[in-house]
């Protein structure tokens, strides 16, 4: 699950900044730019005429991002229009330097500041010192710990501006019409990163009351619920509890397979060395909440629920890391994303493994036939996604009636869908802006001309992707926003019962195995991996701090529940009893680690990855 950017302006509009608009107007634009960019200098004349479109209504702030691993002189043109600012001319020069990009030398800074008739000698002298480097350094800063992470970057009232930079676009996004209000608080909820952990407890407490209120039995009855698909003669019928764990949840596990794909070929478990770490820590997050579950169940009716403390729940798990902001650098967020994938992994070995019944031969061998063809399909590079999705339903049967659990075809056939390479980014740009330039030729402006340039473009905004790639990108929301709360709804019911459900084997071993396997196990198989000399422990991460945050991967509950409801399949009061123990664990496990990673972690300002925050001079 890829880490999200912050969309939201860390610093507002203060004294210091420079301004154009009144201090009243409702709306404000507050633009990152850079001086040498040259598409700072082509959006300019948009920006010019939205705020004559928008009159008093509109307040525009510039600030400085000077990119200087890639715009040499846009660090010392920031600090040239800082020092005509000092002088009354900061607009002035800005447009100065964006209409002369291509001459950004101090001679050629000097010509525009007598053009503008400044104070020559205080100018130069002000340039010579650096004088400015301080508050240009104070922009780029912001712009980081704000999202920014290219130029131009535009804020609308605090609100990252992500959409089309023509005049239309700015004016909808400004004016709000209620589609594009709706549009926004829905973008706005999903880049909350803790948005899915969210739904998923709104529909964790629903099951909860629902199955513990007077219309408990309908809860249950629900969900037993026979549905039937038929086509002529044939007719196949779940109940809707298998339709959601046996069918909807393959979807869930296809996009996971997807994620362990992208993280074994460009992710952090795609070089050996940074894999080795999350790798053990998974593995030692796996063996010991096992070892501790059994300790209290081996030889008993509980011991097939030994698989239920070994899973970590990624939503939860990220979305409580979410909440400490800056007080968890992003490295220790990088780590435990690799290792809730790894842990995913080998939850997922487990269910395919030990909690498979009788296996269908005959059924295991058309899946394998089917699997070959779609490893085919890869081979050939067929890149359409339609006989992938066919081959994938006949995929799902087969499994279906194997004996081998069928959530596993939505992990193989992840593996399948086709990788490319990193697309040539250079000679897609000059694609794009070969395309883009023919419509500023009077001939080019016809529909005829638009759609073939939409095709062209779609087409190179595919390229940047590999159909597997936007396959998750596609699917996550749906997994996450509607699939998860399901599945959820669906088996977080239990009838709680104090006396039965917390103080049985099955519960208190999925409790302690959560709670306290997890912790112990992450960082004693952490501290083995470093000490031995195998992996290095993540830049501004202590062992301390993996310790506390370790206590999040206790929060089991998705996976954990659909281990559960596999290992006491046809055992309802087991299956009660494990389920209380995964959700007063998680519960703990949450609470616990929020606590500890809070009080042992410091605030990091973490910057692009790309960039730096530049020193003064």
């Amino acid at each position: 699950m890829a880490t999200k950017t912050t969309s939201k302006l860390v610093q507002p509009v203060s004294e210091g900044d420079h301004v154009l608009g009144p201090d009243d107007a409702p709306i404000t634009l507050v633009e990152y730019g850079d001086l040498e960019c040259p598409y700072c200098r082509q959006v300019n004349p948009v920006i010019r005429e939205l705020r004559e479109r928008m009159g008093g209504r509109l307040r525009y702030v510039f600030r400085h991002f000077p990119i200087r691993s890639s715009h040499v002189h846009a660090q010392l043109a920031a600090e040239a229009v800082e020092a005509a600012g000092a002088q009354g001319k900061f607009w002035e020069m800005l447009e100065f330097i964006l209409e002369h990009q291509e001459a950004l030398e101090l001679d050629h800074l000097m010509a525009y500041a007598a053009e503008l008739e400044l104070d020559q000698e205080r100018f130069k002298q002000e340039l010579e010192d650096h004088v400015y480097a301080g508050r240009v350094k104070d922009d780029f800063h912001d712009g980081v710990l704000s999202g920014v992470n290219g130029t131009p970057t535009f804020f609308i009232n605090g609100d990252r501006y992500d959409g089309a930079w023509d005049l239309e676009s700015l004016l909808e996004a400004i004016e709000k019409p209620l589609g594009v209000q709706v549009r926004r608080l829905a973008q706005e909820f999903m880049r909350i990163e803790a948005s899915g952990g969210i739904l998923l407890l709104i529909s964790a407490l629903i099951a909860l009351l629902w199955a513990n209120s007077a219309a408990a039995e309908s809860y249950f009855h629900f969900w037993e619920t026979e549905l039937e698909l038929g086509f002529g003669q044939f007719i196949f019928g779940l109940p809707l509890i298998e339709w959601i764990n046996d069918g909807l949840m393959v979807i869930f596990f296809f996009v996971v397979g997807l994620e362990i794909k992208r993280q074994l070929t460009i992710g952090e478990l795609s070089r050996p060395r940074r894999a080795i770490l999350p790798l053990a820590a998974a593995l030692g997050g796996m063996v010991v909440p096992a070892g501790i579950y059994l300790i209290f169940n081996a030889g008993g009716p509980g011991e097939p629920g030994w698989g239920i403390p070994v899973a970590t729940d990624i939503a939860f798990t990220l979305g409580v890391l979410a909440l400490l902001g800056s007080r968890a650098p992003l490295s220790i967020k990088i780590f435990f994303t690799a290792l809730a994938i790894a842990d995913d992994l080998g939850a997922i070995l487990v269910l395919a493994i030990f909690y498979s019944s009788d296996v269908h031969w005959i059924s295991l061998l058309i899946a394998a036939v089917i699997l070959l063809v779609l490893i085919g399909l890869n081979r050939a590079r067929v890149y359409s996604p339609l006989p992938y999705a066919l081959l994938g339903i006949a995929l799902w049967l087969a499994f279906l009636d194997s004996g081998i659990h069928p959530t596993i075809a939505g992990v193989l056939l992840a593996a399948t869908i086709p990788t490319w390479g990193a697309p040539d980014t250079k000679a897609l740009l000059a694609q794009c802006v070969s395309v883009l330039s023919e419509f500023e030729l009077p001939s080019a402006q016809t529909a005829n001309r638009t759609q073939v340039a939409a095709q062209t473009l779609e087409t190179v905004a595919d390229r940047m992707q590999s159909p597997a790639q936007r396959l998750e990108h596609s699917l996550l929301p749906w997994t996450t926003y509607l699939i998860l709360p399901i599945f959820a709804l669906a088996n977080a019911g239990v009838t709680l019962k104090l006396d039965q459900s917390l103080v049985s084997m099955v519960s208190i071993g999925v409790v302690l195995g959560l709670v306290i396997g997890k912790s112990v196990g992450i960082t004693l198989f952490t501290w083995l991996a470093v000490r031995l000399g195998l992996g290095d422990m993540p830049r501004n991460v202590s062992l301390r701090q993996v310790f506390s945050a370790s206590w999040l991967a206790g929060i089991g509950f998705t996976m954990s529940l659909f281990i559960a409801g596999n290992a006491f399949r046809g055992n309802p009061e087991l299956l009660d009893q494990a389920k209380a123990g995964i959700l007063l664990a998680s519960l703990l496990a949450g609470v616990i680690g929020y606590v500890l990673s809070y009080f042992t972690s410091q605030t990091f300002a973490e910057t692009s990855p790309a960039e730096a925050v530049p020193a003064t001079d």
